[in-house]
């Protein structure tokens, strides 16, 4: 399984690269927003995430309407081959995937809720379906009961469109969507640090540590 950043944020993104561990980043236009401001601007921004990236960067339209949300995705297309546009998940939102995906540009269904929308969305040609697990827990449904279901219909039917678990809050969704066996998962910086810890190895090390400082100098000979 691969993981995304969720972030626009330079500093996570340069961190969490450094891992070794960050194969891509998803943006939205909130997070972009909160970045934004003194010597920043959205042009100096993306192209900074994407000189830091190798990998797949998503970056969100804010038309909707077809012809409003084709447009920006040429746009923002042109900033590197390795963005791939954020459509969301309406009427409006197939008619671009559809025309997108004849322009061989990649595009990130988002604000994916249900099967149905996972289906249509994969038919218009979508790269990649972005299923929200954290918001429907928020209204007491089981967001990753979701994933199992999309899962299963993709593989049924051999669709190729990758599924990007997302609006993930902590690090069992992280686990889950692994077990299910999900393309992706995108998670905020934080849920990414928290995969990391763990009070056993903190535990472990400063006990190794402790007992190296024991031994005896003239006995540590490399």
């Amino acid at each position: 399984m691969k993981f995304f950043l969720d972030t626009a944020n330079l500093k996570e993104i340069e961190e969490g690269v450094s891992w070794g561990c960050v194969d891509g980043v998803t943006t939205n236009p909130t997070l972009i927003s909160k970045e934004l401001g003194g010597d920043i601007d959205f042009r100096t921004l993306i192209k900074r995430i994407l000189d830091i990236v190798n990998g797949p960067v998503s970056l969100e339209v804010t038309s909707t309407d077809s012809r409003g949300m084709i447009e920006e995705a040429r746009k923002l297309k042109a900033f590197g081959e390795n963005v791939v546009v954020k459509i969301p998940t309406t009427i409006e939102g197939l008619k671009a995937i559809k025309v997108l995906k004849a322009e061989k540009i990649e595009t990130n269904a988002t604000l994916v809720f249900s099967v149905g929308q996972a289906l249509l969305v994969a038919k218009a040609g979508a790269t990649y379906a972005s299923p929200f697990v954290g918001r429907l827990d928020d209204i007491g449904e089981d967001g990753m009961s979701l994933i199992g279901d999309i899962k299963e219909v993709y593989g049924n039917y051999g669709i190729e469109t990758k599924i990007i678990v997302a609006s993930i809050r902590h690090p069992v969704h992280v686990r889950d969507a692994a077990l299910i066996g999900a393309d992706i998962a995108t998670m905020p910086f934080e849920v990414l640090r928290k995969l990391v810890s763990h009070p056993k190895t903190d535990e472990g090390l400063k006990r190794f540590l402790d007992d190296w400082k024991k031994i005896d100098p003239s006995k540590l000979r490399f």
